[in-house]
């Protein structure tokens, strides 16, 4: 009989230090879920840094092309931004509701 009860507490004791080791290996400050929750955020950036470089590559290319003085470019950039035109030429303004 007392064999029987022996052969549990060891099974119950087991069975807590088990829950207590996986508790450990998930929840403590470099634990399972924090990896996970930093490789999700490792990945977001890496995807802010690729658009990023693909924003900085645009604006080298209309940077190298503005001091190039490709006369379409800066002829584009003027209208676009300054609404210069050429001589006897009408604008027409869009009014977007």
């Amino acid at each position: 009989m007392i064999s029987i009860k022996n052969k549990n507490i060891r099974v119950y004791l087991f069975f807590i230090l088990f829950l207590f080791g996986v508790a450990f290996i998930f929840f403590n400050e470099t634990g399972v879920l924090k990896f996970v929750k930093l490789r999700g955020e490792l990945k977001d950036l890496n995807h802010q840094i690729d658009k990023l470089q693909n924003t900085n590559k645009n604006l080298q290319a209309e940077i190298d092309s503005l001091q190039q003085k490709v006369p379409a470019k800066i002829e584009k950039e003027a209208r676009e931004k300054f609404g210069m035109k050429r001589p006897n030429e009408k604008s027409i303004e869009v009014i977007e509701r």
